[in-house]
């Protein structure tokens, strides 16, 4: 996802080494074999001392990068790291930042990866070398924060609290999207002090239905509110596969008598401005802060990978630990 895949392929080339396993040696016909010695704990990784004729770019500084790196990696103990360089390129303005990175809990503590990246000449951004981008900077994720505490007003469910909020943005034809909303139940469950807000964020690019889908979902919301809105969520991810141009008016109809409410009254709905208004707001909200695709979670403005664990790539416990670290930092 962005960016941010680029970081997490060079700390998966880390836990594979730390996987890897160590060979035995051999012995010579006709000797004995010897005790096996008492487990040593592996030492703390190493990294050389940055070199100061390395840092030849004034911004960003040291700190700021390091700043940034805590944000962003400060929920896995586990994790080591030594920024090792910032300098000039030939782009006016554009610095390289390299990191060493290393895995405390790995066999072989002087395993390390190096993470290299180009920050913009704002500071605000930085650019992976696949030509990602994420945002950067001492906090990284507070303007994204400070748009959605502001703009996010879809409908809602958890703690009345808005300290720690959550928001989704999704589409309602998007597979991945039906399969991350257990996660996100469980997520519900295991931090109550939260405040969910769904934001309808339809990839009309991708799915012809969706748009129609989410309108309906407003003006369910809007007749019957947001008990009834999460009812017509969960009623239409479950009959996705009837969200198609011949079927999707008796799929969304459906959905509707399911959460008690007249399908011809909230069809009418579905096609005026009341409705298409605040799903088009959604859409520009998400654009405003780079949604690109879906589903899309944000913790306080950090967005996390949820979709990584409905995939499997991540386990659960990876990502409320994220979650975790998130709302330590903005007690």
């Amino acid at each position: 996802m962005q960016l941010r895949s680029g970081i997490h392929r060079a700390v998966a080339a880390l836990v594979l080494a730390a996987a890897t396993s160590i060979p035995a040696l051999a012995q010579e016909p006709g000797s004995k074999p010897e005790m096996p010695s008492a487990p040593v704990a592996p030492s703390a990784p190493r990294f050389p001392t940055p070199d100061p004729k390395n840092f030849t770019a004034a911004s960003p500084t040291r700190a700021t990068v390091e700043a940034f790196l805590k944000a962003s990696w400060g929920y896995d103990a586990d994790r080591v790291y030594s920024v090792q360089a910032i300098q000039n390129t030939a782009a006016p303005g554009i610095s390289k930042v390299t990191v060493f990175v290393a895995q405390k809990s790995n066999p072989n503590p002087q395993q390390v990866a190096t993470l290299a990246f180009y920050v913009t000449p704002d500071g605000k951004h930085l650019i992976s070398s696949d030509l990602s981008m994420l945002v950067f900077g001492d906090h990284p994720y507070a303007d994204a924060r400070r748009i959605l505490s502001t703009r996010a007003d879809g409908p809602s469910r958890g703690s009345a609290d808005k300290k720690f909020e959550f928001v989704e943005f999704a589409d309602f034809q998007c597979p991945h999207c039906k399969k991350v909303q257990p996660i996100i139940d469980r997520l519900l469950t295991d931090f109550p002090q939260a405040h969910f807000i769904f934001e309808n964020f339809p990839l009309t690019a991708l799915h012809s239905e969706a748009y129609k889908a989410a309108t309906y979902s407003v003006c369910v919301a809007q007749q019957s509110g947001n008990e009834a809105f999460f009812k017509f969520v969960d009623a239409v991810f479950a009959a996705q596969d009837g969200l198609t141009p011949q079927t999707s008016d008796a799929t969304l109809a459906d959905a509707v008598t399911k959460v008690g409410l007249d399908p011809a009254k909230v069809g009418s709905c579905s096609y005026t401005a009341v409705a298409k208004g605040p799903v088009d707001a959604s859409i520009k909200l998400g654009q405003d802060i780079d949604v690109n695709q879906t589903p899309m979670l944000f913790v306080n403005g950090r967005q996390v990978p949820i979709g990584e664990v409905a995939n499997n790539d991540i386990p659960y416990e990876t990502l409320k630990q994220i979650v975790t670290y998130q709302l330590s930092l903005d007690q």
